[in-house]
């Protein structure tokens, strides 16, 4: 019997010792292939190639990120070799061009001269990680050849800017007073998310011209993150980014720093162009808080405050709410701004009541109301 038992476990014991050296092997051979393809120019040129980058900063269970790697190839046929025809702009990370890749999609490919560097990749993995329905989705990225590209998702009704000061657009896309609030409370909930991530994700170049609208019209906010990612690779010098800005928070002069305060200002900005259907940067009267409310006072005795196409699209009473809500954003000292979460619900309870007033009024205010009457109360 101990006979039987010696060779019960002598054969257990084979076994066990054949598993692990089977084991080992097939570790072994694992690690030295992903070690090769990681290390490949086929690797690196594999159109469906998805880069994992280790985010320590972002805590437990959240501690990798996910970003496409494109080839160049693959870019200049979906923009037919970055051709003039598929440009579309020019933004602060440089030429924006429109692109159709080879399963159907249509993207926004950005490119700037850049030398490939690992801290573009971490941070264009930590940025295509930050979903929303009101945020631009950065699909991946490219750095070859000497340029640095970020891929997009398209919108193809381009920018709020455009809708707003584009003469040559039909006037369908005029823009009623309900859609702009929706349009507000969309852009709101972008910078509102960004906001809450953990560590704060700062616009810090928020203006009209970056809030992009899709087929639906759904507001979403675009380039966010991009002028932390432009700090990485400073090689070439931020593009398309003036000296003068009437977004940028005049308080950014005296701290030096950008933070959550700065895009509820420049979120304020926007109101204000989305009420007046005008340009800030042509308004020189933005940059302190008394210059902004003299000019409203002047506006408003004028009766030019108010964006002409917007007659008979609003009540009273809601519009007035919604000067506010933009003089609150623009407030000085920045600390009694309103978090963008606020605003989010500020900007829903007027809507709300909009609509409500507009159902049992008609669509709006049959005449026009005097801007010198929408602060009367």
């Amino acid at each position: 019997m101990a006979s039987s038992f010696a060779a019960i476990a002598g054969g257990i014991g084979g076994a066990v010792l054949l598993l692990g050296v089977i084991f080992f092997v097939c570790f072994r051979a694992l690690r030295n292939r992903k070690y090769s393809n990681g290390n490949s120019d086929s690797a690196s040129s594999d159109p469906s190639a998805v880069v994992s980058v280790e985010l320590k900063s972002e805590g437990p269970g959240a501690s990798f990120a996910a970003s496409r790697l494109f080839r160049m190839e693959e870019l200049e046929k979906a923009t037919k070799h970055f051709d003039e025809s598929n440009l579309i702009g020019c933004g602060s990370f440089g030429l924006v061009f429109k692109g159709l890749l080879c399963d159907g999609t249509v993207v926004a490919i950005k490119r700037r001269l850049g030398t490939p560097k690992q801290e573009f990749t971490e941070e264009v993995a930590h940025l295509s990680r930050i979903q929303h329905r009101n945020l631009v989705s950065l699909l991946g990225y490219c750095q070859e050849s000497g340029y640095s590209m970020l891929v997009f998702e398209y919108l193809p009704n381009g920018s709020i800017h455009n809708h707003l000061y584009d003469t040559g657009r039909e006037s369908a896309t005029k823009l009623e007073f309900k859609q702009r609030l929706s349009i507000a409370i969309g852009t709101a909930k972008g910078l509102s998310h960004l906001h809450g991530q953990r560590p704060s994700i700062i616009h810090g170049n928020f203006k009209t011209a970056n809030v992009l609208v899709d087929e639906d019209f759904i507001a979403k906010v675009a380039d966010a993150g991009i002028l932390k990612l432009l700090e990485k690779i400073d090689d070439a010098g931020p593009s398309g980014l003036s000296s003068v800005n009437a977004f940028r928070d005049p308080e950014i002069n005296q701290i030096g720093i950008l933070c959550e305060a700065s895009d509820v200002y420049s979120f304020g900005v926007f109101l204000l162009e989305l009420v007046t259907g005008r340009d800030a940067s042509h308004i020189d009267e933005f940059g302190s808080n008394q210059s902004v409310l003299d000019w409203i006072e002047k506006q408003l005795s004028s009766n030019q405050l108010v964006d002409h196409r917007l007659v008979g699209s609003f009540t009273a009473e809601v519009m007035k709410d919604f000067i506010k809500i933009a003089l609150r954003c623009m407030s000085f000292p920045g600390r009694y701004r309103p978090t963008m979460e606020t605003v989010v619900l500020d900007l829903e309870r007027i809507l709300e009541r909009e609509i409500m007033h507009t159902t049992v009024m008609g669509e709006g205010t049959s005449t026009v109301t005097l801007g010198s009457q929408l602060f009367t109360n």
